[in-house]
């Protein structure tokens, strides 16, 4: 599965960063980001309800496919700006945590 097809064929919102065109490879939702940063892997798509700077550097560190933000929990226009110099994706949508996984793990990611 690509980011791309989040945003259109799921309706997942499109809120920061460029490469939409992006593998998904795996999925991983925590919010302890020292949890994250020791289990994440490159190309992974993280469901997380935090929304502050530190989700950008554990994110661009281990090269995250994209950040998905779910529930509709707002994210700042400052941490969209910053995420867009960073080349972050952040996807936002009203799904919980668990209906994401289940797209994902029905679109192949494991």
């Amino acid at each position: 599965m690509f980011v791309n097809e989040l945003i259109g064929k799921y309706g997942f919102k499109h809120l920061s960063g460029e490469n939409v065109d992006r593998k998904i490879e795996n999925a991983y939702s925590c919010d302890l980001l020292s949890w994250v940063m020791a289990k994440g892997k490159h190309d992974t798509a993280w469901i997380t309800v935090q929304t502050h700077n530190n989700i950008l550097a554990v994110a661009s560190l281990l090269d995250f496919a994209c950040i998905i933000i779910p529930e509709g929990i707002k994210v700042e226009q400052e941490i969209l700006d910053k995420a867009n110099e960073q080349e972050v994706v952040i996807l936002s949508t009203e799904l919980d945590a668990f209906e994401i996984f289940k797209i994902l793990y029905e679109a192949g990611v494991k």
